[in-house]
C-alpha cells in the first residue's frame, strides 16, 4: 500500500514537473526616441523604453559606413535605457543596436533605424568602439534549463524521502 502511494506521488510529481510551462518574463522594447523609421534632427541621446525593468544595457549607434557615435556607457533605470550621442550627427541613416538582460536573466536584443535630416553638423570623428562587457553567468540564456533539472531532482528527492519515511514508520509499528 505504501509503495503504491509513494509511486503514485512520484509519478504525479514527475508529470507536474515535466509538463508545467516555465515562467517567462522576457521583456520587449515598447518605445524609442528617436523612434523607428523616424526622420529627426540630430538627437543628443537615445532613449529606449521596455515593458519591464532591465539591466546590463548595451546600445550602439552607427551610420551606414559602420562608424559608431555612442558616447560612454548606456544607463538603465528601471525600464528605461539612455545612451548619450557623441556630438551632433550629420545627415544620414543611423542604426541603433541594443541588448539588455530581462528580469528573468535572458538577454533580449534588437535593432532599428532612423534618419537625421536638416543637420548642419560636419561628420565628427567616430567614437572609439567600446569593448563589449565580458559575458557573465547573468548574460547566458541557459539558466531556465538548470532550474528545471533542479526542480526534477528535488521532486525525486522528496519522493525518495517519503518512501524512506513511510518504511521507517511501518517498521517502527511492527
Amino acid at each position: 500500500m505504501i509503495r503504491r502511494l509513494a509511486a503514485g506521488a512520484l509519478a504525479v510529481g514527475t508529470v507536474i514537473a515535466l509538463t508545467a510551462a516555465p515562467a517567462s518574463a522576457h521583456t520587449s522594447l515598447t518605445a524609442a526616441n528617436p523612434a523607428k523609421d523616424a526622420t529627426v534632427s540630430s538627437p543628443s541621446q537615445i532613449v529606449l523604453t521596455y515593458a519591464d525593468p532591465v539591466r546590463l544595457p548595451r546600445v550602439i549607434l552607427m551610420d551606414a559606413s559602420k562608424k559608431q557615435y555612442q558616447s560612454g556607457s548606456a544607463q538603465a533605470v528601471d525600464n528605461k535605457v539612455t545612451q548619450a550621442v557623441n556630438g551632433a550627427l550629420p545627415n544620414g541613416k543611423y542604426t541603433v543596436g541594443w541588448r539588455v538582460v530581462a528580469s528573468d536573466g535572458h538577454p533580449v536584443e534588437g535593432t532599428y533605424t532612423f534618419t537625421v535630416s536638416g543637420s548642419s553638423a560636419a561628420e565628427p570623428a567616430a567614437a572609439a568602439p567600446s569593448t563589449p562587457a565580458a559575458t557573465t553567468a547573468e548574460d547566458s540564456g541557459g539558466s531556465s534549463g538548470w532550474l528545471w533539472i533542479g526542480l526534477i531532482v528535488l521532486v525525486i528527492a522528496l519522493a525518495a524521502g517519503a518512501v524512506g519515511w513511510s518504511r521507517r514508520s511501518s517498521s517502527a509499528q511492527d
